[in-house]
């Protein structure tokens, strides 16, 4: 939901009823993932996208029907049965969307959810979305490292069920996770009869690239096009300016190493050294692989990074640290430019997110999307 907040924030604060469609669930090869979402406007104006294509008129009538009944749906779209005309995703895959009428009297905590994701204060939507309690019924929580533990709304069944959404959501929110959770119908955990869709609202994850050096500059575009909060950092005021690289969030004068350690890093969080500078990349680096990251990557030749090598383990990394170091950076896609270097980091960056071969599809078999 959070690439069509601000168009349907438009609507909410117009006093408008929308319909909301939001894929809670996927099987097998679906093409979008949970938290995907398509809104469509008392007026028919539709908004986003929850499959790419393959079931978006379906979606838009039942987002209708919807928004004209008040009566939220979880509906189910699986592969297509072309004899009977069904609607269904030509990829293979199944996808269960949830579609719920939206207004300022059913969210009213919309404003807040928004001005929350604007300005990267986490925040969590719980959602029962099937089962015995009252579908539709919605809690939103937010983390508990912002001050005081905030919940607003009640799942509907009690106590235990909030408190127990309110745990699970605040973990979630904390590894940027969104999905299913299920439980019984006072929160008991080992039961399943009722659902609960659990929505992270979680900032951009961070990637810090050390180096102000024209493929800095070519990975700090990318990473924005990935979504990723970026930061670029050199010791040398003439090379780091905002200038040089305008796509970064944030552009640091610090001595790399120093300016890592008073930085807060988790397991989203993505480093890349690209000084290929030992009195640059072998201080950072030691730093780097004592501290949480989903990616940490070096630039440099095979030669530069055995020589790397040696002077980290001189400084006292582990074996197992050492083994975190993706050097040489990226993946082997013949890469020479700072452009074509960007998309061999990124490509290693996805394919670590998802588990994918890193082979031509063509290649390979069994279902394309991972994860």
């Amino acid at each position: 939901m959070r690439d069509i907040l601000d168009q349907i924030i438009k609507w909410w604060d117009a006093g408008e009823t929308f319909g909301l469609a939001t894929v809670v669930r996927t099987f097998s090869s679906a093409p979008r993932e949970p938290g995907a979402a398509l809104a469509v406007s008392s007026g028919g104006e539709v908004v986003g996208s929850v499959s790419g294509g393959c079931v978006e008129g379906a979606v838009y009538e039942l987002s209708g029907e919807v928004r004209a009944t008040g009566q939220a749906v979880l509906q189910r779209y699986g592969v297509s049965d072309d004899a009977a005309f069904s609607v269904g995703l030509t990829c293979g895959g199944i996808i269960d969307i949830f579609v719920e009428p939206v207004s300022r009297e059913t969210f009213a905590e919309l404003g807040e959810i928004a001005a929350a994701v604007r300005v990267g204060e986490p925040v969590a939507v719980a959602t029962v979305i099937a089962g015995p309690g009252k579908v539709g019924a919605r809690r939103v929580i937010w983390a508990a490292d912002q001050g005081e533990p905030r919940e607003s709304g009640t799942l509907g069944s009690g106590d235990r069920l909030d408190q127990a959404v309110d745990d699970d959501a605040r973990g979630m929110l904390a590894q940027g996770l969104t999905g299913v959770r299920r439980y019984g119908p006072d929160g008991e955990r080992r039961r399943d009869e009722l659902s609960v869709f659990v929505q992270s609202f979680a900032p951009a994850p961070r990637m810090l690239v050390f180096g102000a050096i024209d493929f800095a500059a070519a990975v700090a575009r990318i990473g924005k096009f990935l979504g990723y909060q970026v930061t670029v950092c050199d010791a040398r005021p003439v090379f780091a300016t905002t200038a040089r690289f305008p796509e970064a969030d944030e552009v640091v004068t610090d001595w790399p190493h120093r300016y890592l350690s008073g930085v807060s890093t988790d397991e989203r969080t993505v480093i890349c050294v690209l000084t290929h500078d030992p009195k640059f990349d072998v201080p950072v680096l030691e730093v780097a692989l004592r501290q949480p990251a989903a990616y940490i990557g070096a630039m440099g030749s095979r030669r530069t990074h055995e020589d790397r090598l040696e002077r980290l383990r001189e400084a006292g990394l582990s074996a197992e640290e050492l083994a975190r170091l993706r050097s040489p950076v990226g993946l082997d896609l013949g890469a020479r430019t700072p452009e074509e270097t960007a998309v061999a980091i990124a490509a290693e960056l996805i394919q670590l997110r998802w588990g994918g071969s890193g082979q031509p599809l063509t290649l390979t078999d069994g279902r394309i999307h991972h994860g």
